[in-house]
Protein backbone atom coordinates (compact mmCIF):
# COMPACT_ATOMS: atom_id res chain seq x y z
CA UNK A 1 0.00 0.00 0.00
CA UNK A 2 1.05 3.60 -0.53
CA UNK A 3 1.44 6.00 2.42
CA UNK A 4 2.08 9.72 2.03
CA UNK A 5 3.07 12.70 4.14
CA UNK A 6 3.77 16.31 3.28
CA UNK A 7 5.08 19.49 4.84
CA UNK A 8 3.86 22.62 3.14
CA UNK A 9 5.42 26.07 3.39
CA UNK A 10 8.76 24.86 4.73
CA UNK A 11 11.02 27.83 5.42
CA UNK A 12 13.97 26.50 3.39
CA UNK A 13 14.38 26.99 -0.34
CA UNK A 14 13.63 24.03 -2.58
CA UNK A 15 17.03 24.36 -4.22
CA UNK A 16 18.77 23.64 -0.91
CA UNK A 17 16.63 20.56 -0.15
CA UNK A 18 16.53 18.82 -3.54
CA UNK A 19 19.96 17.12 -3.16
CA UNK A 20 18.75 15.47 0.06
CA UNK A 21 15.54 14.34 -1.63
CA UNK A 22 17.59 12.76 -4.40
CA UNK A 23 19.78 11.08 -1.77
CA UNK A 24 16.89 9.19 -0.13
CA UNK A 25 14.69 8.48 -3.16
CA UNK A 26 14.39 4.73 -3.78
CA UNK A 27 16.00 3.67 -0.50
CA UNK A 28 14.67 1.71 2.44
CA UNK A 29 13.15 3.96 5.11
CA UNK A 30 15.70 3.00 7.78
CA UNK A 31 18.58 3.58 5.40
CA UNK A 32 17.15 6.93 4.28
CA UNK A 33 16.73 8.13 7.87
CA UNK A 34 20.27 7.00 8.66
CA UNK A 35 21.61 8.96 5.67
CA UNK A 36 19.78 12.13 6.72
CA UNK A 37 20.60 11.85 10.42
CA UNK A 38 24.27 12.72 9.89
CA UNK A 39 23.74 15.69 7.58
CA UNK A 40 24.15 19.07 9.32
CA UNK A 41 21.65 20.94 7.13
CA UNK A 42 18.24 22.15 8.22
CA UNK A 43 16.67 20.82 5.00
CA UNK A 44 17.79 17.32 5.95
CA UNK A 45 16.02 17.68 9.33
CA UNK A 46 12.78 18.69 7.60
CA UNK A 47 12.87 15.81 5.10
CA UNK A 48 13.70 13.41 7.95
CA UNK A 49 10.63 14.62 9.86
CA UNK A 50 8.37 14.13 6.83
CA UNK A 51 9.69 10.59 6.27
CA UNK A 52 9.03 9.78 9.94
CA UNK A 53 5.51 11.18 9.51
CA UNK A 54 4.91 8.95 6.48
CA UNK A 55 6.09 5.91 8.48
CA UNK A 56 3.74 6.96 11.28
CA UNK A 57 0.88 7.18 8.78
CA UNK A 58 1.73 3.66 7.60
CA UNK A 59 1.70 2.38 11.18
CA UNK A 60 -1.61 4.14 11.84
CA UNK A 61 -3.22 2.59 8.74
CA UNK A 62 -2.15 -0.89 9.82
CA UNK A 63 1.04 -1.66 7.92
CA UNK A 64 2.49 -4.80 9.48
CA UNK A 65 6.03 -4.65 8.12
CA UNK A 66 7.45 -1.19 8.76
CA UNK A 67 10.96 -2.47 8.03
CA UNK A 68 9.99 -3.22 4.41
CA UNK A 69 8.89 0.32 3.53
CA UNK A 70 10.73 2.07 0.70
CA UNK A 71 10.80 5.80 -0.10
CA UNK A 72 9.31 5.77 -3.60
CA UNK A 73 8.62 9.50 -4.01
CA UNK A 74 10.48 12.35 -2.35
CA UNK A 75 9.53 15.53 -4.16
CA UNK A 76 10.41 19.13 -3.26
CA UNK A 77 8.20 21.73 -4.92
CA UNK A 78 8.58 25.49 -4.93
CA UNK A 79 6.23 27.33 -2.65
CA UNK A 80 5.26 30.98 -2.51
CA UNK A 81 7.75 33.78 -1.97
CA UNK A 82 7.76 36.59 0.54
CA UNK A 83 8.96 39.75 -1.15
CA UNK A 84 11.02 42.05 1.05
CA UNK A 85 13.08 45.16 0.37
CA UNK A 86 16.65 45.89 1.47
CA UNK A 87 17.33 49.65 1.54
CA UNK A 88 20.48 50.69 -0.29
CA UNK A 89 22.43 53.88 -0.89
CA UNK A 90 20.92 57.04 -2.45
CA UNK A 91 17.32 56.01 -1.85
CA UNK A 92 17.45 52.84 -3.92
CA UNK A 93 16.35 49.39 -2.79
CA UNK A 94 17.17 45.78 -3.62
CA UNK A 95 14.44 43.17 -3.57
CA UNK A 96 14.83 40.08 -1.40
CA UNK A 97 12.84 36.92 -2.16
CA UNK A 98 12.29 34.67 0.84
CA UNK A 99 11.43 31.38 -0.83
CA UNK A 100 9.35 28.60 0.70
CA UNK A 101 9.01 24.96 -0.34
CA UNK A 102 6.59 22.05 -0.17
CA UNK A 103 7.94 18.58 0.76
CA UNK A 104 6.03 15.48 -0.42
CA UNK A 105 7.11 11.97 0.60
CA UNK A 106 5.52 8.65 -0.37
CA UNK A 107 6.57 5.34 1.17
CA UNK A 108 5.42 2.00 -0.22
CA UNK A 109 5.54 -1.67 0.83
CA UNK A 110 7.80 -3.98 -1.12
CA UNK A 111 4.70 -6.05 -2.03
CA UNK A 112 2.95 -3.01 -3.50
CA UNK A 113 6.06 -2.12 -5.52
CA UNK A 114 6.12 -5.62 -7.01
CA UNK A 115 2.40 -5.40 -7.85
CA UNK A 116 2.89 -2.02 -9.53
CA UNK A 117 5.80 -3.38 -11.58
CA UNK A 118 3.68 -6.34 -12.73
CA UNK A 119 0.86 -3.99 -13.76
CA UNK A 120 3.33 -1.83 -15.66
CA UNK A 121 4.75 -4.85 -17.53
CA UNK A 122 1.23 -6.05 -18.40
CA UNK A 123 0.34 -2.60 -19.69
CA UNK A 124 3.48 -2.51 -21.87
CA UNK A 125 2.72 -5.97 -23.27
CA UNK A 126 -0.85 -4.94 -24.10
CA UNK A 127 0.40 -1.79 -25.83
CA UNK A 128 2.94 -3.77 -27.87
CA UNK A 129 0.31 -6.09 -29.35
CA UNK A 130 -1.45 -4.83 -32.51
CA UNK A 131 -4.92 -3.39 -31.93
CA UNK A 132 -6.65 -5.19 -34.81
CA UNK A 133 -6.12 -8.79 -35.92
CA UNK A 134 -7.71 -8.39 -39.36
CA UNK A 135 -5.65 -9.08 -42.48
CA UNK A 136 -5.02 -6.08 -44.70
CA UNK A 137 -7.29 -5.89 -47.73
CA UNK A 138 -5.78 -6.84 -51.08
CA UNK A 139 -5.61 -4.08 -53.69
CA UNK A 140 -6.07 -6.28 -56.67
Amino acid sequence: MIYTASHRFADVTARKMRPFAQLVRGKNVDEALEQLRFRPNRGARLIEAVIKSAVGNAEDKGCRHLDDLVVTVCRIDDGPMYKRIQPRARGTAFSILKRLAHIHVTVTDVEAIAALQEQEEARKMAAAQPASTEAPAANG
